[in-house]
């Protein structure tokens, strides 16, 4: 073959070759941008929400995934997912409502995954408190989540059960539609003594009494991604990432007990 026509052959293959690669990357930008189309919705409650956005600030590759963040009581965000809710990734703040999902079949398989334990506290932000003992004699408003939708604030009840004091405060508790509310009654002033989420005192910097966890069953908080999500690649990297060992670190810190310590 004559060498000029050699040499136009291989600069055609060089051309192909390089239209071919822009292609390739033209259509993986396309598949990027189509993954993002809308923002990853992410529905969590009420009592992680500042934690999550915490969080979140060190995801890797975090100006390329594009997030939208929920935020209500567990409950009403379980029965917005049963009534076809448009999120992607659902971080409750008990493992009742995810089972619940799961046996609905409304989630991805083996996406239900613990992952963090919350704590509750006593506290006033008109006094300071030193022991459970003010509750005995205590005859004003008491603030607490609503118990029968708000994971903490059935963690609340069970703690006043275990003081032998529900029958005496359930008539003039001040029910909040979910843990930030009651928290921010209580920081008003409104209600001047009630329980918070612990990590709600941790981030801002105050200080209550840490009920023990015995006097309540355990808060376990579990996330899923949802079954009808079109980014389950992306839900399954920020599930990732919450639960690996540095973020988990980092929660401990926000006043959670951790699903993952270093030394597992």
């Amino acid at each position: 073959m004559p060498r000029l026509l050699t040499t136009r052959l291989q600069k055609l293959l060089t051309l192909a070759t390089i239209w071919l690669a822009l292609q390739a990357s033209h259509v993986y930008a396309s598949e990027q941008t189509l993954a993002q189309q809308r923002p990853l919705r992410i529905a969590v409650a009420a009592n992680f929400a500042p934690a999550l956005k915490v969080l979140l600030a060190d995801l890797p590759n975090r100006t390329q995934i594009d997030y939208q963040i929920i935020s209500a009581a567990t409950g009403t965000l379980y029965q917005q997912i049963r009534h076809g809710a448009p999120f992607d990734l659902f971080l409750s703040a008990d493992s009742i409502r995810p089972a619940l999902l799961e046996q609905e079949h409304l989630i991805i398989k083996d996406s239900r995954k613990s992952y963090a334990y919350g704590q509750i506290a006593l506290w006033s932000a008109t006094q300071h408190l030193t022991s459970l003992n003010v509750l005995k004699d205590y005859s004003g408003n008491l603030a607490i989540a609503n118990p029968d939708t708000a994971p903490y604030g059935k963690a609340a009840k069970q703690a006043l059960k275990h003081l032998s004091l529900w029958s005496q405060s359930k008539n003039k508790l001040v029910t909040g539609i979910n843990i930030s509310q009651t928290f921010q009654q209580m920081r008003s002033q409104a209600v001047p003594l009630g329980f918070v989420a612990y990590s709600q005192l941790k981030m801002n910097q105050y200080q209550g009494l840490l009920i023990p966890e015995q006097f309540y069953q355990p808060i376990e908080q579990q996330l899923v991604i949802i079954k009808t999500s079109k980014q389950v690649a992306i839900a399954q990297k920020v599930s990732d990432f919450i639960l690996q060992i540095s973020s988990q670190g980092k929660l401990k810190q926000l006043g959670y007990l951790p699903v993952k310590a270093e030394n597992d």
